[in-house]
C-alpha cells in the first residue's frame, strides 16, 4: 500500500514538472533602427541589436521552444552571431521575412554566457496608404506552439504613401483659399479682420513649412498641416465672432437714435406726457432686449443666433425711431389728425347737434325756394 502510494506522488510530481511550460527569460539590448522616423517605400532600412538570456530551469533557453523574428522589410537578410562565453560563433546569412531560431541552436547550460548578435537590412515596402509597418517582431514560440506574449518585442515605423502627403497639402491650400475669401468678403463690408488676418498668415507659414519638408519627415509635414488646419479654424470662428459684433453694434444705432428723439419729448412741458410717447418707447425696450440677448449669443459662441437676434434688435429699434420722428414732425408742424377728430366727434355727440342744425337749416331754405317758385307762377 506505501509503495503504491510513493509511485502515485512521483507519478504525480512528475505530470505536474511536464505540465509546467518553460518560459525564457530575454531581453533586447542596443536596438537600433537606421534611418529612425517615417519611412518612404524603397527606403533602405538597416536594424540592429543584441538578444541576451538568463538562464532559467537550468538553460539558457527552453529546449523546446523557438525564437522567431519577423519583419515587414521588403528583401530582408538576416545576419546574425552566436556569442558563448565571449566567443563568436557567426552563422550564415537568412534571408526571408522571418528568422527562427530553434532551441536545439540556443539551449545550453546555465553556467554559459549567451547572447545573440543581429543585423537585418531591407528597404521599406511599398503602401497603398500611409500605415504603420512592422520593423521587428521579437518572440518567443513555446512547445505547443503558442506565443509567449510577455516577453514579446515589437518595433513599427510609419511607411508614407508620398500622394498622401501631397494630397493633404492640397486639401489644406484650398482650405486656405477659402478662408480668404471669406476675409475679403467681410472686409468689403466693413468687418474688423485684424484677428482673421493673424490666423491667416500663421496658417500660410505652416502649409509653406510643410511643403518644403523632405519625405523622411512626413509626420512633421502632417503635423504642420494640422497646425494649420487649426489655424484656418480658428481665424474663420475669429471672423465670424467679428460679424456678429458688428451687426450688434450697427442694431445699437436706431436705438441710440430713437433715446435722442425720447429726449426731446421728456425734454418739453407740452410733449412729455404724449399719448403716443408709451408704445414708442416700448418699442424701444424690446430692442434693447433683443441687443441683450445678441451679446449673451456671443458670449456662448453662438455667433449665428447673435446675428439672427442683432436683426430682428435692428429692425424694431428702426420701428421705434420711424414713430418717434413721425409723431415729432406731428407736434413740430401743428399737423391735423382728421382720423382722430372725426372719431372725437362721434365719441362726444357733437355730431347728432351739427346734423339736426344742417337739417332745420335745409328745410328753412326750401321753404323759401317753393313760395318764390308759387309767386312766380301766380304772375306768369
Amino acid at each position: 500500500m506505501m509503495k503504491g502510494l510513493t509511485k502515485l506522488i512521483i507519478l504525480a510530481a512528475v505530470i505536474f514538472v511536464v505540465c509546467i511550460p518553460v518560459v525564457s527569460a530575454f531581453d533586447v539590448e542596443g536596438l537600433t533602427i537606421d534611418p529612425s522616423g517615417a519611412l518612404t517605400p524603397n527606403t533602405p532600412v538597416t536594424v540592429s541589436f543584441k538578444v541576451g538570456f538568463s538562464a532559467t530551469s537550468g538553460e539558457t533557453f527552453p529546449s523546446g521552444s523557438d525564437l522567431v523574428l519577423t519583419t515587414d522589410l521588403a528583401n530582408p537578410k538576416w545576419t546574425y552571431t552566436l556569442i558563448l562565453d565571449g566567443v563568436e560563433n557567426p552563422r550564415n546569412p537568412v534571408g526571408g521575412k522571418t528568422l527562427d531560431l530553434s532551441g536545439f541552436e540556443l539551449s545550453y547550460p546555465s553556467k554559459v554566457d549567451e547572447s545573440v548578435r543581429v543585423t537585418v537590412e531591407g528597404t521599406a515596402p511599398t503602401v497603398d496608404k500611409t500605415t504603420n509597418k512592422t520593423v521587428l517582431d521579437i518572440h518567443e514560440v513555446d512547445t505547443h506552439g503558442n506565443i509567449v506574449t510577455s516577453t514579446q518585442i515589437t518595433r513599427t515605423a510609419m511607411v508614407i504613401n508620398t500622394g498622401d502627403v501631397t494630397s493633404a497639402i492640397n486639401d489644406k491650400t484650398a482650405n486656405l483659399q477659402t478662408f480668404r475669401s471669406h476675409i475679403d468678403e467681410k472686409s468689403a463690408i466693413g468687418i474688423d479682420t485684424t484677428d482673421a488676418e493673424a490666423d491667416y498668415n500663421d496658417a500660410n507659414a505652416k502649409i509653406s513649412s510643410a511643403k518644403a519638408r523632405p519625405a523622411t519627415q512626413y509626420s512633421d509635414a502632417l503635423n504642420d498641416l494640422d497646425a494649420a488646419q487649426a489655424s484656418i479654424d480658428a481665424g474663420e470662428t475669429a471672423l465670424d465672432k467679428s460679424w456678429a459684433e458688428s451687426d450688434v453694434a450697427n442694431a445699437q444705432g436706431p436705438v441710440d437714435n430713437v433715446d435722442k428723439v425720447i429726449a426731446w419729448f421728456k425734454g418739453n412741458q407740452s410733449t412729455a406726457n404724449d399719448p403716443q410717447l408709451s408704445a414708442i418707447v416700448a418699442k424701444r425696450e424690446v430692442a434693447v432686449n433683443y441687443i441683450s440677448n445678441a451679446n449673451d449669443f456671443i458670449t456662448n459662441g453662438k455667433y449665428s443666433d447673435a446675428r439672427s437676434k442683432a436683426a430682428e434688435a435692428f429692425a424694431k429699434g428702426n420701428e421705434s425711431y420711424t414713430d418717434a420722428l413721425s409723431r415729432q414732425y406731428t407736434l413740430m408742424h401743428g399737423g391735423f389728425d382728421i382720423i382722430g377728430a372725426i372719431t372725437g366727434i362721434f365719441k362726444s355727440g357733437i355730431l347728432v347737434i351739427v346734423v339736426g342744425i344742417v337739417a332745420v337749416v335745409l328745410i328753412a331754405v326750401g321753404v323759401i325756394i317753393y313760395r318764390k317758385r308759387s309767386r312766380w307762377d301766380e304772375l306768369g
